[in-house]
């Protein structure tokens, strides 16, 4: 097989790249606009002096510290109410200072045990941390705190996450994001760990391995949900571990995703026993049971509609669809993309014998066209299509709002559990083997993951965060705390100056109709 010379090939580079501007002229032109992506700039510093990277460097770890202090005193509201498990007379770290530390562990991606405690007990970096966070008046072991984790209810440090986000809910700092006046929360599964030997009884378990040598594999699976807002962003708001020991011991069945769905929405509701719920799952979740316990909580949910999902719908859908009015249709232009929906309401759904129980669903296909530049420079038709069932009924004026800022915004949720396991949160490090400092460390870098989406989306941080990416900020924070960049007595004066948390998250792009 011959190859391009290095000439031709970025002769071909340079024709293609012509071609997408070519193209993407002729959409302006349509009326079509492509979604923006956001990427780091490719410079060099746009600081200009060191003096002007102090005060930088400053401004930021003083604003990110002040973000999490302005919410420390609510989790410390809920720390204090963990009983404590050790003998008080051994004690020199106060439970709190132990909670501070575990949640900052994660908020400034020191990684892991090891490495915490080599990061955190630096000269330099205590001395940032007791000036910036008083609780840590004494900096503790990672031992110490792993010794603590085994013997606490680790549902206690999620409770104190939960009462965060309500105090955030009730300050209305996600109202703008919601979708026919509900909020969106997003379920979906991910293993956690995986080993060969049986760490703990919890652990799942699985036959892996070609026909005549398989072998038992252990791993742990988590049900995350995640607060998700119209633009995209997914914040982390609760956890369902799946445990070997709830499942179905009389049919020697282990536990699965749907009986830690049931776990999950009973946990969800009583922490949100009042709120507007629209809960976004994907094709699993699509049944009698999901639907059964939506109604009875009063939530609203979009489920995507696999082919091979609930054939009695399928085939009303195919029925109905051929008579459908200009109504039930709409046509428009979104992200680059050309669209057409279908919608199909009022559906009967039966299941269990005799189909003794029933449901009205509403179902909506979408068919998706754009053009792009292939890898020969020739001027392609991508096609996708998508199917979402749910209990609100569809029409011309809720559909967009529906599926694109709703249904398809699941999509946020795989990639939040992307960022804690490859962005620096050590999702799949395994902390610990206990099953309760396991979950312990677990609802910690929640914790931390939270306080830095909020930091990302501040005002003052926003540039910043746009300019050095996520990640790289947080280096950018960490190295600034264990350098000797910080006049540690202005930072001490500027600390309890007045701090309003005003978070600028981005608005979602608007359709254009064409029918």
């Amino acid at each position: 097989m011959s190859r391009a010379s290095r000439g031709e090939a970025q002769r071909l580079r340079r024709a293609r790249r012509q071609g997408q501007r070519e193209l993407r002229k002729a959409q302006r032109a349509a009326g079509i606009q492509r979604q923006g992506h956001t990427t780091r700039p490719n410079r060099k510093s746009i600081l200009q002096c060191r003096e002007e990277e102090q005060q930088a460097r400053s401004e930021a770890v003083l604003t990110h510290a002040r973000l999490i202090r302005q919410q420390l005193p609510i989790l410390q509201e809920e720390f204090s109410r963990i009983p404590d498990p050790r003998n008080p007379q051994l004690i020199q770290h106060t439970l709190n200072t132990l909670m501070v530390y575990g949640m900052l562990m994660f908020a400034l991606q020191t990684g892991s045990r090891r490495r915490s405690n080599e990061t955190l007990s630096a000269p330099a970096m205590r001395v940032s941390l007791q000036t910036l966070f008083p609780d840590l008046q004494s900096l503790p072991h990672q031992e110490t705190l792993h010794r603590l984790l085994r013997r606490l209810d680790p549902l206690r440090l999620e409770a104190a996450h939960l009462a965060l986000m309500r105090s955030l809910l009730k300050d209305k700092k996600f109202a703008d994001h919601r979708v026919e006046g509900c909020y969106l929360i997003g379920i979906d599964g991910t293993q956690k760990l995986v080993r060969d030997q049986l760490p703990a009884e919890q652990w799942l378990q699985r036959e892996v391995g070609a026909e005549g040598k398989k072998k038992t594999q252990y791993y742990v699976y988590v049900l995350e949900a995640k607060l998700v807002l119209s633009n995209g962003v997914s914040l982390p708001l609760m956890s369902e571990f799946l445990d070997y020991g709830k499942g179905d011991c009389e049919r020697e069945k282990q536990d699965c995703e749907l009986r830690a769905f049931m776990r999950l929405t009973t946990r969800l509701r009583d922490a949100f026993p009042h709120l507007a719920i629209l809960l976004l799952l994907d094709g699993l979740y699509a049944c009698g049971p999901v639907f059964d316990r939506c109604r009875d909580y009063g939530w609203h949910y979009m489920a995507v509609l696999q082919d091979a999902s609930l054939p009695q719908v399928w085939q009303e859908v195919k029925g109905l669809g051929k008579l459908l009015g200009p109504e039930d249709r709409l046509e428009q232009n979104w992200a680059g993309r050309k669209q057409s929906f279908q919608m199909v309401n009022q559906i009967a759904y039966h299941w269990e014998a005799n189909g003794r129980k029933h449901v009205t669903l509403n179902v909506v296909t979408c068919r998706e066209t754009w053009e792009e530049i292939d890898e020969n420079n020739q001027k392609v038709q991508r096609i996708s299509n998508w199917a979402w069932v749910s209990d609100l009924p569809f029409s011309r004026a809720t559909v967009h709002a529906l599926c694109n800022l709703a249904g398809r915004n699941r999509w946020s949720v795989e990639e939040a559990i992307l960022t804690e396991k490859k962005g620096g949160y050590g999702y799949e490090h395994c902390y610990a083997y206990n099953w309760n400092a396991m979950r312990g460390y677990h609802y910690l870098m929640h914790l931390g993951h939270l306080l830095n989406l909020l930091a990302s989306f501040l005002g003052p941080l926003v540039g910043v965060v746009k300019e050095r990416g996520t990640r790289g900020f947080l280096l950018w924070i960490r190295e600034t705390l264990s350098g000797l960049w910080l006049c540690l007595e202005q930072l001490k004066e500027r600390l309890d100056e007045p701090f309003q948390l005003r978070l600028l998250f981005p608005l979602p792009e608007f359709p254009t109709s064409t029918g």
